[in-house]
C-alpha cells in the first residue's frame, strides 16, 4: 500500500482536481511579471514624475509613440518639455496649479511633441500619489492617443461650419425672396402719408404676408394687404401670384370687389386641389384735394377689418366682409366706403398681430385679439401713418415667443390741417 503524499517541498500540491497548482512563490513572480509586461505595453501612455515634472519613469509605449529611448528621458527632461509650446503655457498656467490645487485632473486635451517634431494629440489625466503621511510625493500620469478622436471632432466641426454656412445662405435666400414679395420702396400719395412693416416669424421659411400701394393713371391709388395660407416656397409663389394679379386686375378694372373676384377664380384654378388661399383687404384711394382727407373703395375677402384711427382721437374698425379667396368657386365681394377726413389714418394689418400669444390675451386661449388692438390704437389716435406704423413695431417686439405667425402692417394717413 502506498502512503499518502506529503506536502511539496517546492510549496506545490495538487488541486482539487489533482492537477498541480502553482506556489505562491511561483505566482507572485507570474502576477509581477504581468504587472510588468501590462505597466510597459498598456494601451495608454503611462508617466511617473518628480513634483517639480522631471520624468522618474516611463513605459514603452508612450517612448515607442515619441520616438525616445528611456535613458534619453528619466531623470534629464520634464513631462512639459515633451509637450507643444502652447501645451507648456497651458501646463504651466492652468494643468499644474490645478493638479497641485485638486490633487487630480483628468481628460485635458494637449498636444505632445515626438523627437522627430510631428505633433500628437493625447488626452491627459495626472494623479498626485501621496506618501504615508499624506505629503505628495510623485505624479502619476495616464496618457492617450487623441488622434482619432482630434481628427472626428475636426470632422464635426467642419460639417458644423458647412452646416452654418448653409443655413446662412437659407436664411440669405429666404431674405431676398421676401423682400422680392413687398414693393422695394412704398409709395406715397401726393399730399398723404404712409408706412408699413414686415415682421417674419421665421428666418428659414419664406412667409405669406404681403402689401402694396401704388399709383393709377387717372390720380387714383391702389392698395392691399394680404396674407396667403401656409410658410415656404409654396407659399411664396402663391404671394407672387396674388400681387401680380390684384394689380394687373386693377389696369383693366378698378373695381376692388372685381379684382377680388379675378383673384379668386385664379386661385381655384390653380391651387384648389393644394388647398392654396389667402386673405386679403383690396381698396381704390381717391385724394380729395379740396378737403385734405381720401375715399377709399374697399373689398375684403376673409381678411381682419381695418382700423380707422379718427383725428379726434376715436378709433373704429371699418366693417367688411367676404370669404377668403381661393378657397371656393364663384365667390362674390361687395365694396364698401371709407372715408377719411384731415388727422385720420387707415391702418391695415395681418392676423399675426391679433392671433399673437400673450399673458394679457384678451380671448379664452390667450391671443392678444381684436378688442385689445381696438384699446391699443385708441391709445395712439390722433396718430400719423409713421407714428402708427412704429408704435405697432414696437408691440410686435413685446410678445416674444408669442409671435409666431409672420405679421404685416401698412398705414395709409391724410396730414391734419395743421400740418
Amino acid at each position: 500500500m502506498t502512503a499518502p503524499a506529503g506536502p511539496d517541498p517546492h510549496g506545490q500540491g495538487p488541486g482539487d482536481d489533482g492537477s498541480a497548482q502553482p506556489s505562491e512563490v511561483g505566482f507572485s513572480a507570474l502576477l509581477e511579471d504581468d504587472l510588468e509586461d501590462l505597466y510597459e505595453n498598456a494601451p495608454c501612455g503611462q508617466l511617473s514624475t518628480l513634483l517639480d515634472g522631471t520624468i522618474a519613469k516611463i513605459n514603452g509605449t508612450l517612448l515607442a509613440w515619441l520616438g525616445y529611448r528611456s535613458e534619453e528621458l528619466v531623470g534629464r527632461r520634464r513631462f512639459s518639455d515633451l509637450l507643444t509650446g502652447g501645451g507648456r503655457i497651458y501646463h504651466e498656467t492652468h494643468f499644474a496649479p490645478m493638479l497641485a490645487m485638486r490633487g487630480e485632473i483628468g481628460g485635458v486635451a494637449l498636444d505632445l511633441r515626438t523627437k522627430d517634431g510631428v505633433r500628437m494629440p493625447v488626452l491627459v489625466t495626472s494623479v498626485v500619489k501621496g506618501g504615508s503621511e499624506g505629503q505628495p510625493q510623485l505624479i502619476r500620469t495616464a496618457i492617450f492617443d487623441a488622434t482619432m478622436r482630434r481628427a472626428y471632432e475636426r470632422e464635426l466641426l467642419n460639417a458644423r461650419k458647412a452646416a452654418e454656412r448653409e443655413d446662412e445662405r437659407l436664411r440669405h435666400l429666404v431674405s431676398k425672396l421676401q423682400r422680392s414679395l413687398l414693393p422695394a420702396v412704398l409709395q406715397t400719395p401726393p399730399g398723404m402719408e404712409s408706412a408699413a412693416y414686415y415682421r417674419a416669424a421665421s428666418t428659414d421659411q419664406v412667409g405669406g404676408d404681403f402689401y402694396d400701394l401704388f399709383p393709377l393713371v387717372d390720380g387714383r391709388w391702389g392698395f392691399f394687404l394680404g396674407d396667403v395660407s401656409g410658410k415656404g416656397v409654396e407659399a411664396a409663389a402663391v404671394t407672387a401670384l396674388a400681387r401680380y394679379t390684384l394689380r394687373a386686375a386693377t389696369v383693366y378694372d378698378p373695381d376692388p370687389a372685381a379684382a377680388l373676384h379675378n383673384l379668386n377664380t385664379v386661385l381655384w384654378q390653380e391651387y384648389r386641389e393644394d388647398a392654396r388661399y389667402c386673405t386679403v383687404v383690396f381698396g381704390i384711394l381717391t385724394p380729395t384735394s379740396t378737403v385734405g382727407g381720401f375715399t377709399a373703395v374697399i373689398a375684403s375677402g376673409g381678411h381682419p377689418e381695418p382700423l380707422l384711427l379718427r383725428a379726434d382721437g376715436s378709433v373704429h374698425y371699418h366693417l367688411t366682409k367676404g370669404r377668403i379667396v381661393g378657397a371656393f368657386p364663384n365667390t362674390r365681394y361687395t365694396n364698401t366706403i371709407l372715408v377719411a377726413n384731415p388727422g385720420d389714418t387707415l391702418l391695415l394689418y395681418s392676423d399675426g398681430l391679433t392671433e399673437a400669444r400673450t399673458t394679457g390675451g384678451e380671448t379664452a386661449d390667450g391671443r392678444y385679439g381684436a378688442a385689445a388692438l381696438a384699446r391699443f390704437a385708441g391709445s395712439l389716435a390722433p396718430a400719423t401713418a409713421a407714428t402708427a406704423v412704429m408704435a405697432v413695431t414696437e408691440l410686435l417686439a413685446t410678445f416674444g415667443d408669442g409671435l409666431t405667425d409672420d405679421t404685416a402692417v401698412l398705414a395709409i394717413g391724410a396730414p391734419s390741417r395743421r400740418d
